[in-house]
């Protein structure tokens, strides 16, 4: 999945790792195929997960079968492959369903390195603003992988995350899920859906991106 001289420039920048990451990989059994639910990009994305996990010590994989394993489907609250999960010594709600390659790679090495060091790299009046949310918020950003923009909005969805628990951020390929294009209408990318409710394109600034977080929830800003 990745050639030479990408492999030995990720690998570099993976020895700054600080802690341990786990890749937990929901996928499909090439054996079993279920009606309505082929993966055509699930082997690409695990080779792909497979592959980074070999460039470092810090990071490990899981691997489950969306079919099969119900129990870990539920405990992460998967509903489409594939799907990875960046996760620390705890889960912080970092979703990426399809596959992040093209300019979407750039996304998994960010929530690789923010789950790593634990550090969102936000500023201290985001920190405070997010520490009082305190209802759940689900953070939806369509990308494709051609759009030079859509990663830095993954990565603010990410961020977000790793800062509260109460904050799920889902990088969602717009490519692979048609049916969740056609859903919310996802025109142009990145499409931002924050708990159903709210909608916004593109890459927007850290305080605006929190003004929509704290709008969604009724919060006046």
């Amino acid at each position: 999945m990745l050639d030479d001289k990408t492999k030995e420039e990720v690998k570099k920048k993976l020895k700054e790792l600080k802690n341990p990451v786990t890749l937990v990989v929901f996928t499909q059994d090439g054996l079993v195929q279920v009606p309505g639910l082929e993966c055509e990009m699930c082997k690409d994305n695990r080779l792909l997960m497979e592959e980074i996990a070999a460039l470092s010590d810090k990071i490990n994989i899981e691997v489950y079968d969306f079919v099969k394993d119900k129990e870990k489907v539920q405990q992460y609250k998967i509903d489409k492959i594939p799907a990875t999960v960046v996760k620390g010594e705890s889960d912080k709600g970092i979703r990426i369903f399809g596959i992040p390659s093209g300019y979407e790679f750039a996304a998994l090495l960010n929530a690789i390195d923010i789950v790593s060091s634990g550090e969102s790299g936000l500023t201290d009046v985001t920190k405070e603003k997010l520490k009082a949310v305190s209802k759940p918020v689900h953070i939806q950003v369509f990308i494709t992988l051609t759009c030079p923009y859509c990663s830095s909005a993954v990565a603010m969805a990410h961020r977000m995350a790793l800062e509260n628990n109460t904050i799920t951020a889902d990088m969602v390929n717009a490519q692979e899920f048609p049916q969740l294009t056609q859903k919310y209408n996802v025109f142009a990318v990145p499409k931002v859906i924050i708990n159903e409710t709210l909608q916004f394109e593109g890459s927007l600034p850290e305080d605006m991106f929190l003004s929509n977080v704290e709008k969604s929830l009724g919060v006046l800003t």
